[in-house]
């Protein structure tokens, strides 16, 4: 059975049938480093699900807020019309902790802390925590890993 394996020590996210490894990508996790509480910009760690799967069929660059497609193509014009927007571009792999007081339930709940595996800007370096909290991905590197999953699938986030 698929499933992914974040490591936030490496930057990495990995694809896993069973034990044999599929593919791997540079990520980048949050600045703030690994944590479980709402309101620190920090990375959940343990066991979570993708809970949906959001933006199917969009476009490249297509701009998501409040999970919603607001019709814009991301590009370098558009950034500096909004210079301190958190890009979610492309798709949006809604995380579910599975682990309830580490990342579900009360204060810990990844899901309603918003932590997704989403798209960000081509010019955002991979493999350096910049995020406030999500996993990004480069965009056509995510779109290779949401048309791999599906909803329920696990993922599993280390230190």
């Amino acid at each position: 059975m698929v499933h992914l394996l974040i490591s936030i020590s490496l930057q990495r996210l990995s694809i896993l049938d069973g034990e044999h490894l599929i593919k791997q990508y540079d990520i980048s996790t949050a600045l703030n480093g690994a944590g479980e509480l709402a309101n620190t910009g920090c990375t959940p760690r343990g066991q979570h699900c993708i809970r949906a799967k959001i933006g199917d069929g969009l476009p490249l660059n297509a701009v998501m807020v409040g999970r919603r497609f607001t019709g814009e193509i991301y590009s370098q014009e558009l950034a500096k019309a909004f210079p301190n927007r958190d890009w979610i571009l492309t798709r949006i792999l809604w995380l579910s902790g599975l682990e309830p007081g580490v990342n579900r339930l009360g204060d810990r709940d990844s899901m309603q802390r918003y932590i997704y595996i989403h798209g960000t800007p081509d010019s955002e370096p991979m493999g350096v925590p910049l995020s406030h909290g999500c996993v990004r991905m480069r965009n056509s590197d995510l779109i290779e890993v949401f048309n791999l999953v599906e909803s329920g699938t696990r993922v599993d986030i280390k230190e």
